[in-house]
């Protein structure tokens, strides 16, 4: 199999001073027209030329951005009527391709996304984000409405739900009907570029969310798109044997073609190049991996991996510093590990072996039942040598819907803003924010957003009102781990050390650090039970002074928390915990403690 081919030039309708020309893959058919407003829909007066391995061409003088125009395909005795696959905008999903030509005068020339160590997510579905519960759907510019609230809450870098064209106005984006077409009830192609640049503007990175295990299923132009097709399935652009069954419909498309893989790789770059992304979060790559998704004995697709091999390997050679996540939740060292060495070359991958483990131990409702080595596990757990190849949370759109819901809801359902459901979900993102990887969080998750993810359901922005000291304690837990606030850049290292460990009480103590000899420790202190400790001793590694920078249990976040006075650290001269030196704290009930070595200028 080869690799992909270099982009065929000019796919779609592409604007230029002679006209537009429109170039479409069809190589099935006996002869191809193009209709449109530019010609008052004649279905015989632009006839495409046929060019080398089926693709055909023609270049009309008087196209123009924002004419309608679709394809019609002539097979045998069939006259089809096809939208442009490579279509960047649609009139709606199941309308007509618009010639679109992106005119955007950018203005993040000197952006540059902060390095992945340092990197925080947020995700967020643009059509709920900062939708007014009127409205049927909120678009890109309810987004950037939002963005002084972003970087108020130190955010860095957001995730975008799928925001290719789909069927209707309301969905979570995974039925993608025109990949390259941008979802018209958002706002289109230049109110996404808009976006992006007024994200930039503020120092804020945007990693966008494709489709690329499957098509559709519905509004999708793509089937048997020029009428051939074997077994009644898909034609040329998806497999036509077992292979093309997904759990989301029979639309796997056919990775083996030179032309399909093109194609999904011609999307990916399109999202970098012409719209700026940082970077793309591939979804359910273990679909493009394995034919039942890598469940118990499977069947590889050989070339599913090559594609994903041969678009990371692109970009990280033309836009190195770009990340690539895959989605996977198989625990796989292969997906993070470089192409060079036979990996698939994601930057990085969502992590199960974090989610999982830290949701039971969160949400558990007896305090003997939490398992804390399940914890140290998934706090420790990396893949190949990378800490920062893996994406951490509790909460996703994946996690808080589907019979799943928000963290404190799951603590205490039909209670979420109870004492125990606030102090376990802040655990929850402390954990996350403390641990090796890359952090995420989960729009509304920073105010105790108790709703089940709908894409029907606005995001409750009233809860953001009424919790406005939690949101403050992500506000601080976020710039602690960007060493915005305090010098906290042991977060951001690869070395993670248990230096604590009390399974009968609950607690666990452990040190972040950039070096391997610990000396610019982190250190973070928990406690998963309901019980305060005065006086709570642990190891650590060091004699230096540590000060108190964070503490869940203040009361400037909530006033129900105790605010017990936790005094500065203490440092005895004596072995502990098979460590050099012995801690001492007090530690109230279900909070964590950050602790930083003090400095002179302290």
């Amino acid at each position: 199999m080869e690799k992909i081919i270099a982009k065929v030039e000019g796919m779609g309708a592409i604007v230029s001073k002679a006209g537009t020309t429109f170039r479409v893959w069809a190589p099935n058919a006996d002869k191809v027209y193009v209709t449109g407003t530019f010609n008052e829909w004649s279905k015989s007066k632009n006839k495409l030329k046929a060019e080398e391995n089926g693709y055909w061409a023609v270049t009309v003088k008087n196209a123009k951005a924002g004419d309608e125009y679709k394809f019609i395909i002539h097979n045998g005795k069939q006259i089809l009527e096809r939208n442009d696959p490579y279509a960047k905008e649609m009139t709606n999903s199941n309308g007509n391709s618009l010639v679109t030509n992106i005119e955007f005068e950018w203005e993040d020339q000197d952006f540059e996304m902060k390095s992945w160590n340092n990197l925080v997510i947020y995700e967020l579905h643009v059509g709920t984000f900062n939708r007014k519960q009127e409205d049927q759907v909120a678009t890109f510019e309810d987004v950037i409405k939002k963005i002084p609230y972003l970087k108020s809450l130190a955010i860095n870098c957001v995730e975008i739900l799928p925001i290719a064209e789909f069927a209707g106005g309301i969905s979570w984006g995974y039925n993608p009907s025109y990949p390259f077409a941008i979802e018209r009830d958002y706002g289109g192609a230049e109110a996404f570029a808009k976006m992006v640049n007024a994200f930039h503007k503020e120092g804020i990175a945007v990693i966008l969310d494709v489709v690329y295990n499957h098509f559709g299923p519905s509004d999708m132009d793509l089937w048997q798109f020029d009428g051939w097709s074997e077994n009644d399935k898909g034609g040329i652009y998806f497999y036509n044997d077992h292979r093309s069954e997904t759990p989301w419909g029979d639309s796997r498309p056919d990775y083996g073609r030179d032309e399909v893989r093109q194609y999904i790789r011609d999307n990916a770059l399109m999202w970098i190049e012409d719209y700026h992304c940082d970077g793309l979060r591939m979804d359910a790559t273990s679909y493009i991996r394995y034919e039942g998704g890598g469940l118990g004995y499977d069947t590889e697709i050989p070339e599913g991996n090559q594609l994903m091999r041969d678009i990371n390997a692109e970009i990280n050679s033309k836009y190195p510093g770009k990340l690539t996540i895959a989605e996977d939740l198989k625990g796989d060292d292969l997906v993070t590990l470089s192409t060079e060495n036979g990996g698939l070359g994601y930057g990085s991958q969502w992590d199960m072996n974090f989610v999982h483990p830290v949701r039971k131990v969160l949400i558990e409702q007896g305090d003997e039942h939490r398992d804390m080595q399940a914890l140290v596990d998934a706090i420790l757990f990396k893949y190949n040598i990378d800490a920062f190849e893996r994406i951490i949370y509790t909460e996703s759109h994946d996690e808080v819907a589907n019979g799943k819901a928000r963290v404190p809801e799951e603590i205490e359902p039909g209670n979420a803003d109870s004492f125990f459901g606030k102090k376990r979900a802040i655990l929850g993102i402390a954990i996350t924010l403390t641990s090796p990887g890359i952090p995420m969080l989960f729009q509304g998750q920073e105010f105790i957003e108790d709703e089940y993810f709908q894409d029907t359901e606005a995001l409750d922005w009233d809860q953001q009102k009424k919790h406005k000291g939690i949101t403050r304690m992500v506000r601080d837990l976020v710039r602690l781990r960007t060493e915005e606030k305090f010098e906290t850049q042991g977060l951001k290292g690869q070395f993670t050390k248990i230096l604590h460990f009390n399974e009968q009480n609950k607690v666990l103590a452990y040190a972040r650090s950039t070096k391997e000899d610990f000396s610019d420790s982190t250190v973070v202190l928990v406690n998963l039970s309901n019980v305060s400790y005065e006086n709570y001793s642990f190891g650590i590694t060091q004699a230096a002074g540590f000060q108190l920078v964070f503490n869940s249990d203040w009361t400037g976040y909530d006033e129900e928390f105790t605010d017990m006075e936790v005094h500065p650290i203490q440092i005895d001269q004596e072995g502990y915990d098979n460590e050099a030196m012995k801690a001492t704290s007090n530690l109230p009930a279900y909070a964590a403690l950050i602790f930083v070595p003090t400095t002179n200028e302290d």
